[in-house]
């Protein structure tokens, strides 16, 4: 019965370790100096595109005056930026919104209130509703995630998708952006020190981080598909062999 039991465990250990990661590969920031690093999020705002959903709130020291420039249901609903880049308020209009920041944005209904001189020190708030991204291929919870405070970075959001497995190429992860009408693609390491002041550590709203598996990983799921039957094959025969001996 031992000896059944160790032949066992001796086949199953050689079948683990023909799928171990070297543990260089799956490091991240490598070789990464103790330094500070300078603020990148100045950089990082995106610009507000067709599809958008923007929350807009106006505000100022004339209440009354305040609803005629609010959706009534602004706390459930926001402003679709439409295809022709604009988006439809009460008292203003039709504002183009596509292309500009959200701080250009503030700053333009701000001027358009301020020229119609109904409100006194008008405060224009905007946030997006529809900030999302998406993390697929070799993590451990493929996912769409919702960003309500407007800012993540790949990392973070590799993290809320469970992280990448061990089998998932670190070197080369996939960011699929779409701006200023154009698909762009990124192949980013973030094993790589200098991902820290990368331009892409931040994300911005519907991009697409893509781990793809690594040799090991496709090699290991093709292996195993074809070797794994015979493997406990061999381990039943030797089995029955071992009881026959015993008795």
């Amino acid at each position: 019965m031992a000896g059944r039991y160790s032949i066992t465990i001796i086949l199953l250990f050689i079948l683990a370790c023909s799928s171990c990661t070297p543990s260089k590969k799956i490091t991240y920031f490598q070789n990464a100096q103790d330094s500070e690093l300078r603020q990148i999020l100045s950089t990082i705002e995106a610009p507000i595109q067709k599809n958008d959903i923007l929350n807009i709130v106006i505000s100022s020291l004339s209440p009354e005056e305040d609803i005629k420039y609010n959706r009534v249901d602004n706390t459930t609903k926001g402003y679709l930026v439409n295809n022709d880049g604009t988006i439809q308020m009460p008292k203003l209009g039709n504002v183009m919104a596509a292309g500009l920041t959200k701080k250009q944005l503030t700053d333009k209904i701000t001027s358009i209130i301020l020229e119609k001189k109904e409100l006194l020190n008008p405060i224009v708030e905007i946030r997006q509703l529809n900030f999302e991204v998406t993390v697929l291929g070799e993590v451990a919870n493929p996912s769409v995630i919702n960003v309500p405070s407007e800012k993540i970075s790949l990392i973070k959001a590799l993290g809320l998708a469970g992280d990448i497995t061990i089998y998932g190429k670190r070197d080369n992860i996939l960011l699929i952006r779409e701006e200023d009408g154009k698909r762009i693609t990124r192949h980013l390491d973030i094993n790589a020190a200098d991902f820290l002041t990368s331009e892409y550590y931040y994300l911005k709203p519907n991009d697409v981080v893509y781990v793809e598996p690594s040799k090991a990983k496709i090699a290991t799921t093709s292996r195993s598909q074809t070797i794994i039957p015979y493997i406990f094959s061999g381990i039943s025969i030797l089995i029955l062999v071992l009881d026959r001996v015993i008795k």
